[in-house]
């Protein structure tokens, strides 16, 4: 899967892999030693999400259910927890800077496709 915010036309992620079960989302990206430019994890559904025991920076995206950006999180450092995000009902963790780099802002409207 890809993640492309058509609002930018900018790709935030070539590889997206799905987070969509409980034990899916509890895992999310523990384990890795990064998390490569073109890499994200979509993770769905979700309201909040957490860095504990991750060895890296990550930039996070949470979208409504039109896939709306509803909050953004950048440079979100290991061992932290985000706030709970009402209106979210998923979230993109993407390689730390991939924000700014896309320019993503609240209110742009993101694509997830098959690629």
């Amino acid at each position: 899967m890809q993640a492309i915010n058509v609002t930018r036309k900018k790709t935030l992620a070539n590889v997206l892999s799905v987070a969509d079960t409980i034990f899916s989302s509890l895992i999310g990206l523990l384990g890795k030693r990064n998390l490569p430019l073109g890499e994200g994890l979509w993770l769905v559904p979700c309201q909040s999400i957490h860095t504990m025991w991750m060895r890296f920076p990550i930039d996070v995206i949470f979208l409504d259910n039109d896939k709306t950006v509803v909050h953004l999180i950048e440079n979100m450092k290991p061992f932290r927890i985000s706030r709970h995000v009402s209106r979210a009902r998923s979230a993109i963790e993407l390689p730390a800077y991939t924000v700014s780099s896309t320019q993503t802002q609240l209110e742009d409207q993101i694509e997830i496709t098959e690629g």
